[in-house]
């Protein structure tokens, strides 16, 4: 009697001690313990012997890596909502199943989208860092590290899916004026539930918003959707928050217009280009004109052994040659 073989598993990151658990249960699953990033060239590699490959959003999964003729992937399970970093069509070319995984994220990250439109216009962060840093506080006064009040204020939010709606509720509770920038309206009910005023135009939403709030997904169609003509747009006093994906903004202009004080501040938890940062950021956020935090959007405890959930199931039904719950498809996108 024959012994049917566990497919073979290559988990690019380290991910929750209970989600490894059950990956070895259920597969011959080759786990990243130390959470060394594995290189283009080991993930390369693992492609041409593992049956499913488990990436993180910053893993770049190549048309070139797909079409190898040495390359057996039949299925990518992503570790994360986003599948900017998958070339989807590519894989869909080759008969190779490309899984995300979406909605467990969307709380978490609207709490920390939240979290910036409330600490940049306060100057929380420059402000946290007065008395740990040693820095000579005189004490109580009038006019001492004074920011802007966000009630009242108008919040365009560009994007209005789980996440920007996510976003709208949080902030009606604060007493914003709620408008959304997307590529159709949402449902009246919706609409009436959230107070939102919807903008055809991008262009006119930048030019009247106290705060720009970006949710939208990094697809070909949203890359420097907040080009450089588009950023001269915005007010000189208006605040510009990033919890979706860098290569949204053009983060060259967007930091040519923070050196000049020809837009108020900037929260940003995502960069173009990272794991780097630019330079020229770091020297902004340490004058107090820019809040930088590392890709934390959604890094929390509760999220991430969700999302790990989330891939075995996708995984365990592909295997048993059903459609998995979060098939992405290139018409998806």
């Amino acid at each position: 009697m024959s012994i049917k073989k566990k497919p073979l598993v290559v988990v690019t990151r380290k991910l929750p001690d209970s989600i490894e658990t059950r990956m070895r249960e259920l597969f011959d699953a080759t786990l990243n313990l130390d959470d060394t990033p594995m290189t283009p060239q080991q993930i390369a590699e693992a492609s041409r012997s593992a049956d499913v490959l488990v990436p993180t959003v910053t893993d770049m999964i190549s048309e070139e890596m797909l079409k190898h003729p040495d390359c057996k992937l039949r299925m990518i399970a992503n570790f994360g909502n986003g599948v900017d970093n998958i070339d989807v069509a590519a894989a869909h070319a080759r008969g190779i199943t490309v899984t995300n995984t979406p909605k467990v994220l969307t709380e978490d990250t609207a709490d920390m989208t939240m979290a910036l439109i409330l600490a940049v216009p306060r100057r929380l962060i420059e402000g946290a860092t007065i008395l740990p840093d040693g820095k000579n506080w005189p004490g109580w006064s009038p006019t001492w590290m004074l920011g802007h009040r966000i009630g009242g204020k108008r919040l365009g939010i560009i994007g209005m899916g789980r996440i920007g709606q996510a976003v709208a509720r949080r902030a009606r509770a604060f007493g914003l004026q709620i408008h959304y920038h997307n590529r159709r309206p949402v449902a009246p009910v919706i609409a009436e539930e959230l107070g939102a005023t919807y903008w055809e135009s991008l262009d006119q939403m930048l030019a009247r918003m106290d705060i720009i709030s970006v949710n939208c997904p990094h697809t070909p169609a949203t890359y420097h959707l907040l080009s450089a003509r588009r950023l001269k747009l915005i007010r000189k006093d208006a605040y510009i928050v990033n919890t979706a994906r860098g290569g949204v903004i053009d983060e060259d202009t967007l930091i040519k217009l923070l050196e000049a004080g020809d837009v108020g501040g900037a929260g940003l938890d995502v960069y173009e280009h990272e794991p780097a940062v630019n330079p020229k950021l770091v020297r902004l956020a340490k004058a107090g004109k820019v809040t930088l935090l590392p890709h934390m959007g959604s890094a929390t405890i509760e999220g991430r052994v969700e999302m790990g959930e989330k891939v075995i199931i996708n995984i365990r039904t592909f295997l048993d040659n059903h459609k998995p719950p979060d098939r992405v498809l290139p018409s998806m996108l």
